[in-house]
């Protein structure tokens, strides 16, 4: 009687195991095959997204794309060079997370162009490419391959700011229009400054004014708050 309760322990222990062990990293191979965008790792969003474990399949990073990264991170444009060596830290993390496959794939010689790595694998394998590149989301659309775009998937679940509220921002660079400074939030969303362009390098309070949104990204203009005496 003893040695039956042994045996029926053991087996309720290793069903245990099992399925914490499902829970802690997802089965490789098990999903759909998604091909990410230098865009994406550059964004650096897919790290957070990739830890919530809503992510149903396994990410692929063409070796293609490392290369474009690469590249880019060789480059004399200072802003350029940065961003892209994030992406690759960021590509390192994901191979960290616990809760999603990710896959360094070798597509060859990278004589194609990478977009098109990414739409031939995607077809062929009948995956989907995350990207939030306007242009090849258009292009994968035409061709009938699903994507994952970032700002869409930020859309849904934004928190939502006000007209009125106020936060410290640097001002990064000038903007296209005259007297115009442009600032990041920390999910990336761009801040277009009223009267902010001589104030590049600078922290300064501003306070959001309106937002435009659409797939391609989210904007928000803003202006700098009227006690200027505080700003650095």
């Amino acid at each position: 009687m003893e040695f039956l309760i042994l045996i029926i322990t053991l087996v309720i222990l290793a069903e245990t195991t099992t399925l914490v062990a499902r829970r802690l990293k997802p089965t490789r191979g098990g999903g759909r095959k998604i091909y990410v965008d230098t865009s994406v790792l550059i964004d650096g969003r897919i790290l957070n997204v990739a830890r919530t474990g809503f992510i149903d399949g396994d990410l692929i990073i063409l070796k293609s794309v490392l290369r474009e990264l690469q590249l880019l991170a060789d480059s004399k444009d200072n802003e350029k060079r940065t961003r892209a060596r994030a992406g690759l830290d960021n590509v390192a993390e994901l191979e960290r997370v616990v809760e999603v496959n990710t896959e360094i794939f070798d597509d060859g010689d990278g004589k194609k162009k990478v977009d098109e790595e990414l739409l031939k694998y995607a077809k062929e394998n009948k995956g989907a490419v995350m990207t939030i590149d306007y242009n090849l989301i258009k292009v994968a659309e035409a061709e009938k391959i699903p994507t994952l775009n970032i700002n869409d998937l930020a859309l849904a679940v934004r928190t939502e700011f006000l007209p009125g509220e106020k936060m410290r921002l640097k001002i990064l660079e000038k903007g296209a229009n005259r007297g115009q400074g442009i600032g990041h939030l920390p999910d990336g969303t761009m801040v277009v400054v009223e009267g902010a362009s001589n104030r590049v390098g600078k922290e300064l309070e501003v306070e959001f004014m309106r937002f435009h949104e659409t797939s391609a990204g989210k904007m928000i203009f803003a202006r700098i708050t009227k006690n200027r005496s505080k700003q650095r």
